[in-house]
């Protein structure tokens, strides 16, 4: 294809989330805990879900179709179809296959790519694949798509208000107006047993949450350390946090990301030298003698860094909560719903030149930080961000359930997770029109969909 292409990233982007939630405040009262402990707590409001009409396949058929229609796009430009998850119904037989059903009715064979699986660190994983081909010389001209979708399910007790569900879908190709920097991300992989899912006749995963915090927190700290590193190599100037316009995480519970934004403010403090610190950071200065492995859980370390970044969290994270707050952990798109809540909450002017951290973690563990640069055209910005706002929209239009119904369509999944063959009875009219669901499950365990007009 000759010399490399500039400018690699996100062209478009589709969002696709249930069309029902529970509240968490009666999710609350329903549970007998205090109040708070779910909206204060774990900062979240509302937390999405599937009935048994939906699985991944029908979440990911939905938002690949939305992305493909919203931005009449022709199949035949696509030659490469990632998908990231970690909600699996088959040990064989990837999710990509299914989606290929969108591409084949057209004569569209020839899509290289398949699932990655870690976490909710597989659409990241996937996003990179994209980015690589494009940029390799393997790439033929054709763009990528990227589809990442979850359903988070817990049982009953203290985890289950961390659920979730969602997809998204992102179009790569040169000339974007979401630009991947090169040579600078920062990964750390390691052994872990802090959250995984060894029953395979079970939608629930088994958890060990102090752990997870700790090494959602400990990988924080490595790749954060170590993208500051490789920026100071293209970049003497860079400041850490202050040289970035946003930083975007991974988002368990929204809580745990305003901490790591102390944390990276904890980072910063620890690695500036004495003058700038004093000025910087005033007030903090009993704290330069702490180790960042003996503080995973130091109360007073957390609450001063959080007291210290309140300012610059408002301003570079909080706007990318949005969808995580009303929506719950989409595990491996739950970054991705970050990057699209950040992007509707500003104006096409107010992006354009702007610098993104995002970090990305799954666990067991694998974790990257990276960097996105905005275009400096309005113009390739609008198109992106006004369909991103019909997505984001849909929040709005979603019906509350009762957590007592929501209780219900809990055990109902529960009970019927490995049946065949299983015909679902959930609601089909409270669908979003334009939404993939299941139809039946024969006794070879072989599933159809169709679509809701």
């Amino acid at each position: 294809m000759g010399g490399r292409v500039e400018n690699v990233g996100v062209l478009a982007m589709e969002l696709y989330v249930p069309s029902q939630y529970v509240d968490q405040t009666e999710l609350e009262k329903y549970n007998g805990v205090s109040p708070g402990k779910y909206t204060v707590g774990l900062g979240q409001s509302k937390m999405g879900f599937c009935s048994d009409r939906e699985d991944i396949q029908s979440l990911c058929l939905t938002v690949l179709h939305r992305l493909i229609e919203k931005n009449n796009i022709n199949v035949h430009d696509i030659g490469r179809l990632e998908v990231g998850t970690e909600t699996i119904i088959d040990k064989s037989k990837s999710v990509k296959t299914f989606l290929m059903t969108l591409f084949a009715k057209e004569g569209a064979t020839d899509i290289e790519g398949i699932d990655t699986t870690n976490a909710c660190y597989g659409g990241t994983a996937a996003l990179f694949n994209a980015i690589n081909w494009v940029e390799s010389s393997s790439w033929d001209g054709r763009k990528a798509i990227v589809v990442a979708g979850d359903i988070a399910v817990y049982g009953k007790g203290p985890a289950r208000p961390t659920g979730g569900a969602g997809a998204v879908a992102l179009l790569i190709g040169p000339n974007a107006p979401l630009v991947f920097d090169r040579g600078v991300r920062a990964s750390y992989m390691a052994h872990a047993y802090d959250f995984y899912k060894p029953d395979l006749a079970s939608e629930f995963p088994l958890v060990d949450g102090k752990l997870s915090i700790q090494c959602y927190l400990s990988a924080l700290d490595s790749c954060y350390n170590l993208f500051c590193k490789k920026m100071r190599k293209t970049d003497p100037d860079f400041r850490g946090l202050l040289s970035l316009d946003g930083m975007l995480f991974h988002s368990p519970y929204c809580k745990l990301v305003q901490k790591s934004l102390a944390r990276v403010c904890f980072n910063d403090f620890l690695n500036s030298p004495p003058e700038v610190r004093e000025q910087q950071f005033p007030g903090l200065s009993k704290f330069k003698d702490y180790k960042l492995a003996d503080t995973y859980f130091d109360r007073d370390v957390e609450n001063a860094f959080m007291t210290y970044s309140q300012k610059l969290f408002d301003e570079k994270t909080k706007p990318s909560l949005y969808i995580s707050r009303n929506v719950g952990n989409m595990y491996t798109p739950s970054l991705y719903g970050g990057l699209a809540s950040y992007l509707v909450s500003k104006s096409p002017k107010e992006l354009v030149g702007k610098k993104f951290a995002l970090f990305s973690y799954g666990s067991g563990l694998a974790s990257t930080m990276y960097s996105i640069n905005i275009c400096d055209d309005v113009s390739k910005l609008n198109g992106l961000i006004d369909s991103l706002k019909l997505s984001v929209s849909l929040l709005d239009k979603r019906e509350s359930v009762d957590p007592a119904v929501f209780s219900d369509i809990m055990d109902l999944r529960t009970a019927n997770y490995h049946t065949a063959p299983y015909t679902p009875t959930g609601s089909i009219d409270v669908l979003f029109p334009g939404t993939y669901y299941l139809t039946n499950i024969d006794d070879q365990r072989r599933r159809t969909y169709d679509r809701k007009v």
